[in-house]
């Protein structure tokens, strides 16, 4: 799926993310609720909560960084993993596409460079996220973060608070856990992409390729997710966490986590996040493999 100009990589990753990004944000909000509080009987009652602040204090909370930076993101990322494509296709004898071991390998390479770009954005979003404004009748001991700092209104501000209090490190937070998370995930989500795609363009040729890229995209975005929820869930708890007055790194959360909820809690909020990986991914995938197909043509 490398673009023969890679130019064209970067320049349909980032339209690709940015579609995405605005299709997802407010699951992704109810998926970080669902991880860090514990104070909602299910989705619908976490969905009901957020529902009664302002859009910009409940479901859009925290978007305006990633929205911001997303299509940098998206478009390094693609870029990247074109990159790797073509070298991997520059040093292979024969011109048959790529195989899906080469496709796994890019996928995970790519996720490196974008990893120091993502990571702070993703601090500024969970932390904000996890900071929604709760039923006040509720008890403190249901509601995980909101107590514990200062609630912030901004990422603006967001940023200059942590950053004062822990400096680059308070940004950085959950680095190597988000990297655990989406270096298998997106290596897992590329070559599902690939295999599904390629099957369905074998015996579902009829279909018209915009139907069977959003399909094969939104499911292998589904598959990818739902295998890392786990590490998901920790990160998640880690980064809404920035004075780190609760978890001492990755496997105190996993610990702490699992004594209070067993292997069940690690999936909680899963089915926000299949609601949300199959639009965000198809949409994300379909935008970016048009669009290229489109570029590659008109070059």
């Amino acid at each position: 799926m490398a673009g023969t100009n890679l130019i064209n990589d970067y320049i349909a990753g980032a339209i690709g993310g940015c579609a995405g990004m605005a299709v997802g944000h407010p699951l992704d909000t109810i998926k970080v609720q669902m991880q860090t509080q514990d104070c909602y009987k299910g989705i619908q009652d976490c969905v009901v909560s957020v529902s009664h602040q302002k859009l910009s204090k409940g479901f859009f909370r925290g978007m305006s960084w990633p929205l911001a930076s997303f299509a940098f993101v998206n478009s390094a990322y693609f870029g990247a993993y074109g990159h790797v494509l073509s070298w991997f296709e520059h040093h292979q004898r024969t011109q048959e596409s790529p195989h899906r071991l080469q496709v796994f390998t890019a996928g995970l390479v790519a996720t490196f460079p974008t990893g120091f770009i993502a990571c702070p954005i993703d601090v500024i979003k969970v932390t904000l996220q996890a900071q929604i404004q709760h039923d006040p009748h509720l008890p403190p001991s249901r509601v995980l973060f909101e107590c514990r700092f200062k609630v912030l209104q901004w990422a603006t501000r967001a940023t200059r608070t942590i950053f004062k209090q822990n400096g680059i490190r308070g940004l950085y937070r959950g680095f190597w856990t988000q990297l655990a998370r989406d270096c298998p995930a997106n290596a897992i989500y590329m070559t599902f992409y690939e295999i599904v795609g390629h099957e369905s363009r074998v015996y579902l040729h009829q279909i018209p390729s915009t139907a069977v890229n959003f399909v094969c995209g939104g499911v292998a975005g589904v598959v990818s997710w739902m295998a890392i929820m786990p590490i998901d869930f920790v990160k998640s708890r880690i980064q809404a966490d920035p004075e780190r007055t609760m978890y001492q790194g990755f496997w105190d959360c996993a610990r702490q986590a699992y004594a209070e909820g067993g292997m069940k809690i690690f999936f909680r909020g899963a089915l926000a996040v299949c609601l949300r990986a199959f639009p965000v991914n198809a949409v994300t995938l379909m935008v970016y493999t048009e669009i290229l197909q489109y570029l590659n043509k008109i070059n």
